[in-house]
């Protein structure tokens, strides 16, 4: 992989907007930031801006691959595919699957990240989707391996993945509010998802941690009159960050506007949820005992139920963008500095400014990627 020193002259999206200057990059950190006259340092093209590192929370596959396969080359396969997309990191996310399926993935992606294999984006950690759902708002999950969210058995998986689990999606109408507390002592995000959940039990589920929502609108019932349930409780408490899939499948566009319109910008997060169907041409997808259908850019079960999505990150924010009107500035903040912050990485990325991590993604106002840098080094390059 190549490595670079920095930039020189080039437009710049920083904590305080866009400006033309220069960074210098040192052991893979920002070391200083200014205006260089330096042959060493890179002087790009006009219209190609320096964005921090795109985050996805949550992501299950692409290429071909799922983290649900449990081996470190379906980890290492979608950290290569991702990086096109201008992602620096991202959690591998389950699905609800037996226990020992769930422990072979769990395993596979410790020993990736103790490999520490810098070709790619980064692995921060795992999203636990599942098995602690509600059979009600299961969605595509598989209702056999469902299980009440027990703080025992959540201690065998943490165990199983060298506690590398960052990001738990609970239904809290189905277990004890003490197990949101033993995830907020351990400083893993409690996020309300697959969940049945009335407004006052989500009301209390904040009592106790939980701090986000999983794919606001998907997985959840409907706003009703009498009881606004999850879906209300996400748009009236500003404290709860909501996950997104800006697709414009999962959710109608009228629909994102009305979570835009009414939800406190930092707490918006874009996701992509994507299937090992990301990058693949349409027709049928085995995941162990599902098939999923590939037609265009749906992903579905056999029986129409809506899946994971194909969606990309940098389509993504083009698509806020397009859809809800945000300005360039302000939407990038939903894939890089907001799923920072919910995941308590502010302090090393997220963003660029000095002393963090030289995560870099190079775009134009279109959000084409032309290039992803991750601590310095090159893991895509299309210039």
């Amino acid at each position: 992989m190549k490595e670079i020193k920095g930039f020189k002259n080039s437009f710049i999206l920083t904590e305080d907007g866009i400006k033309k200057t220069g960074l210098i990059i040192e052991n893979g950190l920002i070391k200083e930031m200014g205006n260089f006259d330096d042959e060493q340092l890179i002087e790009l093209e006009e219209d190609k801006i320096i964005i921090p590192g795109l985050i996805d929370q949550h992501i299950h596959g692409a290429s071909g691959v799922d983290a649900i396969d449990g081996t470190k080359e379906a980890i290492y396969k979608m950290s290569c595919s991702l990086a096109q997309e201008g992602v620096t990191a991202f959690l591998a996310t389950t699905t609800t699957q037996s226990v020992e399926v769930i422990d072979k993935s769990l395993q596979a992606t410790k020993e990736y990240i103790e490999d520490n294999i810098q070709e790619g984006a980064q692995v921060l950690g795992i999203h636990l989707e599942g098995p602690y759902i509600a059979k009600k708002c299961m969605g595509a999950q598989l209702p056999n391996y469902i299980i009440k969210p027990d703080i025992d058995s959540f201690k065998h998986f943490e165990e199983v993945s060298g506690n590398n689990i960052k990001l738990v999606s609970i239904a809290p109408e189905e277990g004890p509010m003490e197990f949101i507390d033993y995830l907020k002592s351990k400083n893993i995000v409690a996020s309300i998802g697959h969940s049945a959940s009335k407004y006052e039990e989500v009301k209390e589920a904040i009592k106790h941690g939980a701090s986000c929502v999983t794919h606001t609108y998907n997985g959840m019932e409907r706003l009703h009159r009498s009881e606004v349930g999850v879906l209300g409780a996400s748009f009236l408490f500003d404290e709860l960050y909501c996950e997104v899939i800006c697709d414009g499948i999962h959710i109608c566009i009228p629909g994102i506007q009305l979570l835009f319109k009414n939800k406190p910008k930092d707490k918006i997060i874009l996701i992509t949820d994507a299937l090992r169907t990301k990058y693949m041409p349409d027709g049928k997808y085995y995941e162990l005992e599902q098939v999923i259908v590939l037609k265009g850019k749906e992903a579905r079960l056999e029986d129409g139920t809506l899946a994971g999505s194909v969606l990309k990150m940098n389509e993504a924010v083009k698509n806020v963008m397009d859809f809800v009107g945000t300005d360039f500035e302000t939407t990038v903040k939903f894939a890089t500095e907001n799923p920072a912050k919910n995941l308590g990485i502010f302090n090393t990325m997220g963003s660029i400014i000095e002393g963090k991590v030289a995560n870099f993604a190079i775009v134009d106002k279109d959000m084409n990627v032309y290039k992803t840098i991750r601590e310095g080094k090159v893991i895509y390059d299309r210039l």
